[in-house]
């Protein structure tokens, strides 16, 4: 059980990320982020990641130097007194750089990955448009209902396309995406994804292309059509949203699911005698990812933390109080 004492409670810290060169990516990522991971192309980075296939660098503080994942297991209570598995969050948080089209894909549930990829969590995620250029899109289901010999008809003959309903997109937009939703971002698409802590993607279409050594990448056509919900979608809306006003700082709520909560805040207490204030409780964490602006993460007792465009904060369950002074935008992810 989490002690209340002040002494006992915990602090903030930054995190760096892993990178990942798949071949749709591009250079945002360095180029507007200061990422400085040398890959090119940079087609994703892993923000706040425990998955073994990238997990995140503790980059201040006591634990600097450590994964993220030996901190949670030396210290569980940082994720608070929810459930958890030891050392694991359950999600994952990435930015993402969508140079080229993504693949078709689709992603299983908790029920079916648990079930056939040895006990893995499924993916549900959901997307925040960071930058979008002119035409971009993104893919989000089918016009009308699907049966699988059709989609498998139209995979082999190279029509897919076709049937897949394509939304154009725009900065500041919000996507839900459900496993078993067949989906794919866009070229042009700058993102921040939010998910459930899961690299399970199972590819229906990627364009014939190949990859660096001149082969094309795996498909995993009969494990999608086991997962894919093949009815016809609705163009999906954007969400009503509405901003509340405290000190120095405005918060509309992009997404709550059962798997995590998102938050977009709006920072600016240049003229604001008092600085935005907050601490976490012990039922759980959060992370502030920084998607525009600069600032300073005051701790009680003096010390502070500096953040840029870019910058992942990871803030433990029960923290000290704290203070946030800048002009920033961040999305605030709890669970």
């Amino acid at each position: 059980m989490i002690n209340e004492n002040m002494n006992l409670r915990t602090k903030p810290f930054l995190l760096k990320p892993v990178g990942k060169d798949y071949l749709w990516g591009g250079s945002r990522l360095n180029d507007d982020f200061s990422k400085d991971i040398p890959m090119e192309p940079l087609a994703e980075t892993w923000e706040c990641s425990t998955h073994p296939d990238g997990p995140s660098l503790v980059v201040s503080g006591q634990h600097a130097g450590k994964l993220l994942t030996e901190v949670l297991k030396r210290h569980p209570e940082y994720l608070g007194t929810h459930p958890r598995t030891e050392g694991e969050l359950p999600i994952l948080i990435k930015f993402i750089d969508a140079k080229k089209d993504l693949s078709v894909q689709v992603h299983p549930d908790d029920d079916y990955a648990l079930l056939y990829e040895n006990g893995s969590l499924g993916k549900t995620e959901m997307w925040y448009v960071l930058d979008a250029k002119k035409d971009a899109k993104l893919i989000y289901g089918f016009h009308h209902d699907m049966s699988k010999e059709t989609l498998k008809k139209s995979l082999a003959d190279g029509t897919i396309e076709k049937y897949l309903q394509k939304v154009p997109i725009q900065k500041d937009d919000v996507f839900y995406v459900e496993a078993g939703k067949v989906h794919g971002i866009g070229a042009g698409a700058l993102i921040a994804e939010i998910q459930e802590n899961s690299n399970l993607t199972y590819r229906l279409y990627d364009y014939n292309r190949v990859d660096k050594n001149g082969k094309m990448r795996e498909l995993h056509i009969d494990k999608a059509l086991e997962v894919a919900d093949l009815k016809g979608s609705a163009k999906p809306r954007q969400p009503m949203r509405v901003l509340k006003y405290q000190n120095g700082c405005a918060t509309e709520l992009l997404c709550r699911c059962k798997y995590f909560q998102v938050e977009r805040q709006l920072f600016n207490t240049e003229r604001c005698r008092k600085l935005a204030a907050f601490q976490t409780g012990s039922n759980s964490f959060q992370v502030l990812l920084c998607t525009e602006g600069c600032g300073v993460l005051f701790e009680e007792g003096g010390e502070f933390l500096n953040f840029f465009r870019g910058d992942c904060i990871f803030i433990p369950a029960n923290s000290i109080p704290l203070k946030i002074h800048g002009k920033a935008q961040m999305l605030r992810i709890s669970c």
